[in-house]
């Protein structure tokens, strides 16, 4: 009962941090998580102020620690991988800061950000009262293949671009960060193809995926506009692939009727 407690406070931590990781890139924050501890001397103050860059370090630790308590709790494989995947995600994290200065290639933010929804799926399955194989699960979550695509591609276009950098505008792509763009753009088509084929079994999940379109879209023209502070549509892109990749692992469903097949 404490593991499958401590599982839905990991899965909504796991959930948090990622949005949390956007408004650290939205408010033009970033480049010294991970290279102080902590990197100043007024964390509890920030905090109160709501500082991103506070909020990250804080929820990564609880997420490490809880990680911990699951695994001694409980020793099953979910767990051993939860932990894995967390230890995983936090050391890529810091490879992405290396990432975002140009010093490192962007297939490690782009690996990072789909370890990151790994982990919350992870402990998804953990806070379900019949678990079942991760692997298994993963073999046979269809969707969910297309949307680590975008996932990954999601970050290397922000790995390309890199910190305080605009990808810009374009009709035929020069750069690699807007050839990045591109194929993250195909990507989500694909994605959208994937929920159209299994509709209306996902139908929540396609209406949030053309929501997030439309925010992607407008992201896209924010980091163009004020490439160090994008602002609050970074943090929400982010929050719709979480409540996405929810809706996708409960296959939640309204059967909107003019939508049916």
């Amino acid at each position: 009962m404490l593991v499958y407690s401590l599982s839905i406070a990991e899965a909504i931590f796991a959930g948090s941090i990622i949005v949390i990781g956007g408004m650290v890139e939205g408010t033009g924050k970033g480049l010294s998580l991970g290279t102080k501890w902590p990197y100043t001397r007024n964390m509890p103050g920030l905090a109160l102020k709501l500082d991103s860059e506070v909020w990250h370090r804080v929820v990564a630790t609880i997420l490490g620690l809880n990680a911990v308590a699951i695994l001694i709790l409980g020793r099953g494989e979910l767990e051993i991988v939860g932990f894995l995947l967390v230890a995983a995600t936090a050391l890529l994290g810091l490879g992405t800061l290396y990432t975002q200065a140009g010093k490192a290639p962007s297939l490690i933010q782009g690996t990072h950000d789909i370890l990151a929804y790994l982990t919350l799926l992870t402990y998804l399955l953990l806070a379900v009262s019949d678990p079942v194989n991760f692997g298994s699960f993963l073999l046979h979550a269809i969707p969910l293949h297309s949307f680590l695509l975008v996932a990954f591609m999601g970050g290397v276009t922000a790995g390309q671009r890199g910190f305080g950098k605009a990808i810009g505008q374009f009709v035929v792509p020069k750069t690699f960060a807007q050839w990045a763009w591109v194929v993250h753009m195909l990507s989500v088509l694909i994605f959208i193809l994937t929920l159209a084929y299994f509709f209306p079994n996902y139908d929540v999940a396609f209406i949030l995926t053309l929501v997030q379109m439309g925010v992607g879209l407008f992201s896209y023209q924010s980091v163009n506009k004020n490439p160090k502070r994008p602002g609050m549509l970074i943090p929400t892109h982010q929050l719709f692939s979480v409540l996405i990749v929810v809706s996708i692992f409960f296959g939640l469903s309204i059967n909107v009727p003019f939508l049916m097949k």
